[in-house]
């Protein structure tokens, strides 16, 4: 016996510190899973207009449109370019075409079939100086180059604006299968109690085995129900996490619900349109697109002007290292194109049939942005009424439940009444859910009609 308490304080001691090490081991577990990120509609709408993969490849391309500024401007810089060489050649004489006299009975200086003449070894260190003086067409590719980095940055906004409201999108898509998950859930709630009370009633021997059978297969399909919505449910998580461009095992929160988002705006039909005529980064693209086409046919009409330029090189130059002669050229060019052979009269016009083209695109989204707003605000009206509607037809479904199951209670019906009421339910549940989907599905929509996504709260 003595032998034996010794033995159990030391199990003992083992067992406390796996038990310590173990919980050790959870916390630690527990500290490195990162905590879901809460995300808000409008959170969800900022997060894709800023970082997805169509933003950052238009982000890319304002940064290509600027590198072109530069390029543009570097032709009215001076140019600089230092030309050290070494040469060696050799000439035939017979290439020059003369010869020189010779006296009488003495051979002629050079051979009339031509002979070699060298080879001839030259250094040159001369550097060459250029400055373009005066260049319209020049300056006004500067200004178009500036102008299509406008229209670069215009088509970033557009893009953002498109990833916000597939962003919205897909948080309300979520927000559906949350709701849709939890009315199932309420569904296979009540499925089960009606089980307990139609047991309860053949135990008791005031109920049938076929109430039983009943309210197994209403349960059964209840929690058929279930399981595809909660399978929805994570489908739409990862297309919310891949619309944000977000890992696809990232765990986030969504901090809104169908029934928490706000079911009355006081917003003008008129109101809607002009704003959306004023932020549309679309019909802003459009402009800043017309712009750079006008630009480039002012860069074509300034081809007819003169170009005057400077030029200059200096430096040493000889057959000798250690014998070299400085030596330069300056001047000043004018350079006129008079006939081109008509292509600068296609170039323009090829430019004003393509500003045209925007002119009457631009029009036409004009139209299409008031079209937008107006069908969104009669969405938003019609969805509104739908979920009033919707909402007293669940009141009315619920009430009809409890009736029916404090009759099967009482013992003076059976439970088909009780699952025709649950059926009602179930459909007056997602009528609700799709309702006010609908509804805010119509206020992103009305956002996007505006260009205001991601402004959303």
């Amino acid at each position: 016996m003595n032998d034996i308490y010794p033995k159990v304080i030391r199990i003992g001691a083992v067992l406390a510190a796996l038990a310590a090490l173990l919980a050790f081991v959870v916390r630690s577990a527990e500290a490195q899973v990162p905590a879901p990120r809460r995300l808000s509609l409008g959170d969800a709408a900022r997060l894709a207009a800023a970082q997805t993969a169509s933003v950052q490849s238009a982000q890319i391309r304002v940064q290509q449109a600027q590198s072109r500024v530069t390029q543009s401007r570097s032709s009215l810089l001076p140019q600089i370019e230092a030309t050290p060489n070494w040469t060696s050649h050799t000439l035939n004489s017979a290439s020059f075409g003369f010869n020189f006299p010779a006296e009488d009975g003495k051979p002629p200086l050079l051979k009339p079939e031509g002979q070699i003449i060298g080879p001839v070894n030259l250094w040159d260190f001369r550097g060459q100086v250029s400055q373009t003086l005066y260049d319209a067409a020049a300056s006004q590719r500067v200004r178009a180059a500036r102008s299509n980095v406008d229209a670069a940055s215009a088509d970033v906004a557009t893009v953002a604006e498109q990833s916000a409201t597939n962003a919205a999108m897909l948080y309300v898509r979520a927000l559906r299968s949350d709701a849709t998950l939890q009315a199932r859930s309420a569904d296979s709630t009540l499925a089960a109690d009606l089980v307990t009370i139609a047991r309860d009633q053949l135990a008791a021997g005031v109920g049938v085995a076929l109430d039983v059978t009943r309210s197994l297969s209403q349960l059964a399909n209840a929690r058929a129900q279930l399981i595809a919505s909660r399978n929805d449910r994570d489908r739409s998580r990862l297309d919310l996490l891949r619309a944000l461009n977000l890992d696809l095992g990232s765990p986030i929160e969504l901090s809104d619900s169908l029934a928490s988002l706000p079911v009355s705006d006081a917003v003008t039909e008129q109101g809607a349109v002009d704003v959306a005529l004023r932020t549309r980064p679309d019909l802003r693209a459009a402009d800043a697109q017309l712009t750079a086409i006008q630009q480039q046919l002012a860069v074509v009409r300034a081809t007819r002007l003169p170009t005057v330029g400077a030029f200059a090189n200096d430096g040493p130059t000889g057959i000798q290292l250690n014998h070299l002669l400085n030596t330069y050229t300056y001047g000043v060019q004018l350079s006129w194109p008079i006939f081109e052979g008509g292509r600068r009269e296609g170039q323009t016009q090829e430019q004003e049939a393509a500003a045209r083209d925007v002119e009457v695109r631009r029009r036409d989204l004009r139209q299409q942005v008031s079209l937008d707003v107006r069908s969104a605000m009669l969405d938003i009206a019609s969805g509104r009424e739908q979920v009033d509607a919707a909402r007293e037809r669940l009141r009315f479904a619920e009430q009809e439940v409890e009736q029916a199951r404090e009759r099967f209670r009482a013992g003076v019906a059976g439970n088909a009444d009780v699952i025709t009421a649950l059926s009602s339910l179930n459909s007056a549940r997602t009528g609700v859910v799709d309702a006010l989907t609908a509804y805010q599905s119509a206020r992103v929509s009305l956002a996007r009609a505006q260009g205001t996504v991601s402004q959303l709260r």
